[in-house]
């Protein structure tokens, strides 16, 4: 069993584009005018944005309004928008990411191909990055895996703070205790600043920093898949040297930016509502694995996305909370047997121990559903067995090179 054969279609095709928003910033009236005349429709779904805020910054343009009282979560707002779009081939794309010319039909181009079900463009954090290497020696404080090197307390550019918006393989995440902020070295592996401009002052705790080119940095080349379940994207944190500028088949593409048939997602079915955040382009892309369909990465083209500019609404706790549950009903949902079964082992033992944090209420809540979901998905689409994804993809593409690579 699986999905029936599809229609091929043109790149005349009709097309829409589903934007979801919950707390706009300037950057969503700069996401729409980037596809506003590559598609034939545009359709904002306020997603309960505080005052009606993001139907006021759309309603100017012209395009669709979907507008929900409440916040229903990433997955909740893209089935409420799906549900209103008329094209053939439809795309979604952050309200905090803006597509260059030319996207959509790069992407309706690939889908004349009946076999891949979603294609996702390169993904680049947006605005240049200075490169910064410190010649740090690596050490491991007692009990911690970590490789590091000295705790950094600030980095300038021009005189602006920039610590919380440093990102690559170089430096740890941010840590607060109280009113101090510090983050540690990574040895001598590169991190990267965002600047206007290249002619910048860059200093490291009051010094000036190494010299570093200046460079675009990525935030997704696909999906891939670990072989102990979680997900990731493909060349986070590197510079956009080239080493991404194949197209290649992933395991799956970050919704960020992606397009499909319309045929398509009726069949594989909407997102996960229940997740309300993370993981949901995960569980969309395992699922189009199992229905034996192929997603395709095209960086013919390059999206660039504010990081981090919206969050749905749920910060610190609850991130690691949605994320680390979701993850959970995502490997029950499509993994093979023997992995869901020592994956949950390990979960209830971390609830056992109470080092969870919350994680193990929200899926004992929903793993009744995760099973249901698994049942009645594997009778409607799968033609593939969870094993032969697993084999297939499971530890491909986790890992590359932190060598400094950065290039004007």
């Amino acid at each position: 069993m699986g999905l029936e054969p599809q229609p091929a279609l043109t790149r005349y095709g009709c097309s829409s584009v589903v934007i979801v928003s919950y707390r706009p910033g300037d950057w969503l009236e700069t996401c729409i005018r980037s596809v506003i005349d590559q598609s034939d429709e545009v359709i904002l779904v306020d997603n309960g944005s505080p005052n009606g805020l993001a139907s006021a910054v759309a309603a100017p343009s012209g395009v669709t309004v979907v507008r929900s009282r409440r916040n229903l979560g990433f997955a909740g707002g893209v089935n409420l928008g799906m549900s209103k779009a008329t094209g053939s081939v439809v795309a979604l794309l952050n309200d905090d990411a803006s597509a260059p010319a030319g996207w959509l039909a790069a992407a309706t181009r690939v889908l004349e191909d009946e076999s891949i079900a979603a294609v996702g463009p390169k993904v680049l954090l947006s605005g240049w990055f200075r490169e910064v290497v410190l010649p740090d020696r690596v050490w491991y404080a007692p009990g911690d895996e970590r490789p590091l090197g000295r705790q950094i307390r600030s980095v300038r550019v021009d005189g602006e703070e920039v610590l919380g918006r440093l990102v690559g393989p170089g430096l740890h995440k941010l840590e607060v205790q109280g009113g101090d902020r510090w983050r540690w070295t990574a040895g001598p592996l590169p991190f990267y600043v965002p600047v206007r401009e290249a002619d910048v002052n860059v200093t490291v705790d009051g010094d000036p920093a190494p010299p570093g080119q200046l460079c675009r940095v990525t935030n997704s080349a696909g999906i891939y898949l670990r072989a102990d379940g979680y997900a990731g994207d493909i060349g986070m944190g590197s510079a956009d040297d080239g080493r991404w500028d194949g197209g290649a088949d992933r395991f799956g593409v970050s919704f960020t930016a992606v397009a499909f048939r319309r045929a398509t997602w009726d069949r594989l079915g909407p997102l996960a509502r229940r997740y309300f955040a993370y993981y949901e382009d995960v569980d969309w892309c395992w699922r189009a694995q199992l229905a034996g369909l192929r997603i395709r990465y095209d960086p013919t083209v390059a999206v660039s996305h504010l990081w981090s500019a919206t969050s749905g609404g749920v910060t610190g706790t609850g991130v690691r909370v949605l994320s680390e549950s979701n993850r959970s009903l995502t490997i029950v949902r499509n993994a093979p047997r023997p992995l869901v079964m020592n994956h949950l082992r390990d979960r209830w033992g971390e609830i056992s121990r109470r080092t969870d944090g919350g994680v193990g209420v929200r899926l004992a809540r929903r793993l009744p559903w995760a099973l249901a979901t698994r049942a009645s998905t594997q009778r409607r689409i799968w033609s593939s067995e969870p094993e032969e994804v697993w084999s297939a993809w499971a530890g491909r593409g986790a890992e590359w090179s932190m060598a400094p690579g950065g290039m004007v």
